[in-house]
């Protein structure tokens, strides 16, 4: 009888596409990130100086930095969204970033005249508050999307989404602002990032609960 009922089950069922969970998560990622980029130019607008700023290195350090961790909470979240996922390599790859960005940023406050304004800027406040603003629709998106998967981890699949929408926040939110201090982004726009990861872990821990 066990047998006629997984021949019945499996009589129904139809080939999933090649990398379907792959297009689901990063259609996912691209139509929010759509989204988060026109409410970025509604609410804060392109930074006045974008053509000078181009040219500079602290605005590509921002520009790779926050997109190196929203492709490696990416990479997390695939692995992550299956049965049993497990993966180390993403987050010792973004401890490793974390800690190069540190060794910048201390060379340049080494070099620097007065110390605090690349510690503290001028907009701690404004960055830890559209950052997760922005990264909130890649989040909702994400966790839906995860939602038609199958997590065994709820909670790690929810705090890997949370890195992967806070770093796409800070990316988006990185051509709107004038910080040229590497130690401000070393720490707010990382705290930022991982405030939107923890919001990820207690999303994931109930809304993907099987």
């Amino acid at each position: 009888m066990t047998d006629d009922l997984i021949d019945r089950l499996a009589a129904h069922l139809k080939p999933v596409r090649h990398m379907a969970m792959q297009r689901q998560l990063i259609g996912a990622l691209l139509l929010s990130g759509v989204l988060a980029i026109v409410a970025m130019l509604m609410l804060l607008g392109m930074r006045p100086d974008m053509q000078t700023a181009a040219v500079t290195m602290i605005y590509w350090t921002k520009f790779s930095y926050t997109l190196a961790l929203a492709l490696l909470g990416l990479a997390a979240t695939l692995v992550l969204a299956r049965p049993g996922g497990r993966t180390r390599w993403p987050w010792l790859a973004a401890v490793a970033l974390v800690a190069l960005l540190v060794v910048l940023a201390v060379i340049q406050l080494a070099r620097a005249d007065d110390m605090m304004p690349m510690i503290m800027g001028s907009s701690i406040i404004r960055s830890l508050t559209y950052i997760p603003i922005l990264s909130l629709p890649v989040l909702l998106a994400s966790m839906l999307a995860l939602r038609r998967m199958a997590p065994t981890r709820p909670a790690l699949a929810g705090f890997a989404a949370g890195i992967m929408a806070g770093s796409t926040g800070a990316w988006i939110y990185a051509f709107a602002c004038t910080e040229t201090g590497m130690m401000f982004l070393a720490l707010w726009y990382t705290l930022a990032i991982l405030i939107v990861g923890a919001v990820g872990a207690v999303f994931g821990r109930f809304f993907l609960r099987w």
